[in-house]
Protein backbone atom coordinates (compact mmCIF):
# COMPACT_ATOMS: atom_id res chain seq x y z
CA UNK A 1 0.00 0.00 0.00
CA UNK A 2 2.76 2.61 0.97
CA UNK A 3 4.56 1.79 -2.66
CA UNK A 4 1.39 2.54 -4.05
CA UNK A 5 0.85 6.13 -2.15
CA UNK A 6 4.11 6.74 -3.37
CA UNK A 7 3.48 6.13 -7.01
CA UNK A 8 0.54 7.90 -6.71
CA UNK A 9 2.86 11.58 -5.63
CA UNK A 10 4.75 11.14 -9.07
CA UNK A 11 1.69 11.11 -10.89
CA UNK A 12 0.42 14.37 -12.87
CA UNK A 13 -2.28 16.53 -11.31
CA UNK A 14 -5.50 18.35 -13.02
CA UNK A 15 -7.67 20.45 -11.12
CA UNK A 16 -10.91 21.25 -12.43
CA UNK A 17 -10.09 25.08 -12.43
CA UNK A 18 -7.65 24.32 -15.57
CA UNK A 19 -10.35 23.08 -17.63
CA UNK A 20 -13.27 25.51 -16.59
CA UNK A 21 -14.57 28.00 -19.19
CA UNK A 22 -15.65 30.67 -16.35
CA UNK A 23 -11.95 31.14 -15.07
CA UNK A 24 -9.89 33.63 -16.85
CA UNK A 25 -5.74 32.23 -17.57
CA UNK A 26 -4.59 34.57 -14.46
CA UNK A 27 -7.22 32.94 -12.12
CA UNK A 28 -5.84 29.13 -13.64
CA UNK A 29 -7.61 28.08 -16.75
CA UNK A 30 -5.15 26.23 -18.92
CA UNK A 31 -6.90 25.76 -21.63
CA UNK A 32 -8.32 28.05 -24.91
CA UNK A 33 -11.53 29.44 -24.05
CA UNK A 34 -13.32 28.04 -26.26
CA UNK A 35 -12.42 24.80 -25.74
CA UNK A 36 -12.76 24.56 -22.06
CA UNK A 37 -16.11 23.62 -20.51
CA UNK A 38 -18.39 24.66 -17.71
CA UNK A 39 -17.67 24.05 -13.90
CA UNK A 40 -16.05 20.66 -14.07
CA UNK A 41 -16.55 18.72 -11.13
CA UNK A 42 -13.47 15.72 -9.87
CA UNK A 43 -16.22 13.47 -10.42
CA UNK A 44 -16.58 14.20 -14.00
CA UNK A 45 -12.96 14.13 -14.65
CA UNK A 46 -12.33 10.89 -12.90
CA UNK A 47 -15.10 9.44 -14.84
CA UNK A 48 -13.86 10.60 -18.71
CA UNK A 49 -10.47 9.38 -17.01
CA UNK A 50 -12.05 5.53 -16.59
CA UNK A 51 -13.68 6.22 -20.47
CA UNK A 52 -9.54 7.04 -21.85
CA UNK A 53 -8.66 3.69 -19.19
CA UNK A 54 -6.36 6.30 -17.66
CA UNK A 55 -5.60 5.10 -13.96
CA UNK A 56 -6.57 8.35 -11.53
CA UNK A 57 -7.17 9.35 -7.77
CA UNK A 58 -9.23 11.69 -6.80
CA UNK A 59 -8.07 14.27 -3.80
CA UNK A 60 -11.36 15.73 -2.54
CA UNK A 61 -9.45 17.31 0.57
CA UNK A 62 -6.99 19.21 -1.90
CA UNK A 63 -7.44 22.66 -3.03
CA UNK A 64 -6.07 24.69 -5.70
CA UNK A 65 -3.98 27.77 -4.16
CA UNK A 66 -5.35 30.44 -6.31
CA UNK A 67 -9.09 29.67 -5.55
CA UNK A 68 -8.94 27.82 -2.14
CA UNK A 69 -12.30 27.58 -1.71
CA UNK A 70 -12.57 25.09 -4.98
CA UNK A 71 -12.02 21.90 -3.24
CA UNK A 72 -10.77 18.79 -4.89
CA UNK A 73 -8.25 17.44 -7.37
CA UNK A 74 -7.65 14.26 -9.58
CA UNK A 75 -4.25 12.84 -9.55
CA UNK A 76 -3.77 10.56 -13.12
CA UNK A 77 -0.88 8.36 -14.53
CA UNK A 78 -0.35 9.10 -18.59
CA UNK A 79 2.38 6.52 -18.58
CA UNK A 80 3.62 3.02 -17.26
CA UNK A 81 6.46 2.29 -15.44
CA UNK A 82 8.19 1.21 -18.36
CA UNK A 83 7.35 4.28 -20.31
CA UNK A 84 4.66 3.64 -22.57
CA UNK A 85 1.33 5.31 -22.59
CA UNK A 86 -1.79 3.84 -20.87
CA UNK A 87 -3.79 5.64 -24.17
CA UNK A 88 -1.54 5.91 -27.21
CA UNK A 89 -3.61 9.07 -28.07
CA UNK A 90 -3.24 10.91 -25.08
CA UNK A 91 0.70 11.24 -25.07
CA UNK A 92 0.71 15.10 -22.37
CA UNK A 93 -1.69 16.43 -19.74
CA UNK A 94 -2.37 19.37 -22.32
CA UNK A 95 -3.94 16.50 -24.81
CA UNK A 96 -5.60 14.71 -21.82
CA UNK A 97 -7.67 18.35 -20.75
CA UNK A 98 -8.08 19.04 -24.05
CA UNK A 99 -10.03 15.61 -24.20
CA UNK A 100 -11.23 15.96 -21.01
CA UNK A 101 -12.91 19.58 -21.81
CA UNK A 102 -14.76 17.78 -25.12
CA UNK A 103 -16.27 14.76 -22.79
CA UNK A 104 -17.36 16.70 -19.60
CA UNK A 105 -20.45 18.51 -21.66
CA UNK A 106 -21.44 14.99 -23.10
CA UNK A 107 -21.46 13.74 -19.23
CA UNK A 108 -24.93 11.53 -18.30
CA UNK A 109 -24.82 13.73 -15.14
CA UNK A 110 -24.54 17.02 -16.91
CA UNK A 111 -27.52 15.38 -19.57
CA UNK A 112 -30.04 15.01 -16.82
CA UNK A 113 -29.66 17.99 -14.77
CA UNK A 114 -31.73 20.74 -17.19
CA UNK A 115 -34.46 18.59 -18.17
CA UNK A 116 -35.27 17.96 -14.24
CA UNK A 117 -34.59 21.60 -13.41
CA UNK A 118 -36.87 22.99 -16.12
CA UNK A 119 -39.98 20.40 -15.53
CA UNK A 120 -39.48 21.66 -11.69
CA UNK A 121 -39.77 25.22 -12.76
CA UNK A 122 -42.60 24.90 -14.87
CA UNK A 123 -44.87 23.46 -12.00
CA UNK A 124 -44.33 25.34 -9.58
CA UNK A 125 -45.01 28.70 -11.50
CA UNK A 126 -48.91 28.40 -11.61
CA UNK A 127 -49.65 31.69 -9.64
CA UNK A 128 -52.90 33.29 -10.35
CA UNK A 129 -55.04 35.84 -9.05
CA UNK A 130 -54.99 39.74 -8.96
CA UNK A 131 -52.35 41.32 -7.38
CA UNK A 132 -51.90 44.52 -5.49
CA UNK A 133 -52.45 46.18 -2.57
CA UNK A 134 -55.30 45.80 0.15
CA UNK A 135 -56.99 48.90 0.36
CA UNK A 136 -58.84 50.01 3.81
Amino acid sequence: MEGELANIKKWNILYPVYINSKKTMAQGRRIGLTKACENPTCAEIGDCCTYFKIPFAIEIDKAYPRDFMQRGRVRVLLKKEDGTLFNPAIASRKQLMLRIAEMVPRHPGRTKKPEAASTSTAGSSTKSGKGGKKRR
